[in-house]
């Protein structure tokens, strides 16, 4: 069984992926920061005696490069998911030197070592850039005019040196996750979970814009099967979109109300007044060094599109995306468990 490194292991994707490919029985080194939450990783000893693979922890970060390259040592895969995914920080530069910077790690460790046979790279759709008015595939490219977040413009920058090492024969395959949400870490990551919450608790009493915001939603297991299918049956060089259906948010507040037996909200709250409350919680941010859950760029990500297809996915790595009413119908009663919304 091939030995596989997860960059990013401790995060919200990450993590499930390593449960994922532990059940599988695959050897896994997760390479985490030592002051990393480790609470969503079974404990090292714990996974073989379950009868699943192995794991073992790797201690470093993407962006220095000689942990990383540390944590390479002896392993066949490498499942790049470290990101740092916020739609706003302080510093923004911190975005290309984890993003940018860490990818390029990556593959400068892939020369160096010996036994890496393939790399599958987690991408995000903002690479691809919006959709206003249609639906893409994996034949977009960034257009490169305007980015509404730093983390859209790093990924961007990331997915053309993806790209660039496919083309240089490296056996990397990218692959390209919707807006993804269920169970997990409620990180930045898990933005549905977290404005389900919001709901809920009636810190946000209307809709979000008009309703003409179309996401493609991904449940995150489905991404983290895309992911094994994608060392499995995936072709270096390609690109997969692991998107799902294509709603809008205005969608996802109707069906968790008639999920749970609730009212839907009754108004619609116009991007302008959620802009400026943007500003408001970026200043609030800043003085009390909490990121806030919407900002200025998170309203400019709502005046677009970003919806997809992922046929190619479908056909060529047997990926089976859940509806996002089936993934509600999971989440809803997950929050409710945790006694972080009631209904």
């Amino acid at each position: 069984m091939k030995k596989v490194l997860v960059t990013g292991a401790s995060g919200y994707l990450g993590g499930r992926l390593c449960h994922a490919l532990l059940r599988q029985g695959y050897s896994v080194t997760a390479f985490v920061r030592s002051t990393s939450d480790l609470s969503c990783l079974p404990p090292p000893a714990s996974a073989a005696a379950t009868g699943g693979g192995s794991l073992e922890l790797a201690y470093g970060d993407v962006t220095d490069y000689r942990s990383l390259l540390t944590a390479c040592s002896g392993c066949h895969v490498i499942f790049h998911s470290a990101a740092l995914v916020e739609p706003w920080l302080p510093d923004p530069s911190r975005f290309f030197k984890v993003n940018v910077g860490g990818l390029k790690n990556v593959l400068r460790a892939y020369k160096e070592t010996e036994t890496i046979e393939k790399i599958i790279y987690s991408s995000s759709f903002f690479a691809l850039g919006s959709t206003d008015g249609y639906v893409a595939d994996e034949s977009q490219i960034h257009h490169g005019k305007f980015f509404c977040t730093e983390y859209e413009k790093s990924k961007a920058v990331a997915d053309m040196i993806a790209l660039e090492a496919a083309s240089e024969r490296v056996p990397i395959v990218a692959v390209y996750p919707g807006v993804v949400y269920g169970p997990g870490k409620l990180t930045a990551g898990n933005s549905v979970a977290r404005l389900i919450i919001e709901r809920f608790n009636g810190r946000l009493p209307g809709y979000i814009g008009n309703g003409t915001d179309r996401f493609s939603f991904s449940h995150v297991d489905d991404v983290v099967e895309g992911h094994i299918a994608a060392l499995n049956n995936g072709q270096p060089g390609e690109r997969y979109l692991l998107t799902g259906e294509n709603a809008s948010f205005v969608d996802v507040f109707d069906m968790a109300a008639a999920l749970t037996g609730t009212a839907r909200p009754r108004f619609k709250i116009p991007l302008s007044i959620i802009e400026v409350y943007g500003w408001i919680s970026v200043l609030f941010s800043r003085i009390a060094g909490k990121l806030p859950l919407i900002s200025p760029p998170t309203v400019c990500v709502l005046r677009h599109q970003w919806a997809y297809s992922c046929e190619k996915a479908k056909t060529e790595l047997g990926y089976n995306p859940r509806g996002l009413n089936e993934g509600l119908a999971e989440v809803l009663p997950w929050l409710k468990s945790l006694g972080l919304i009631k209904y």
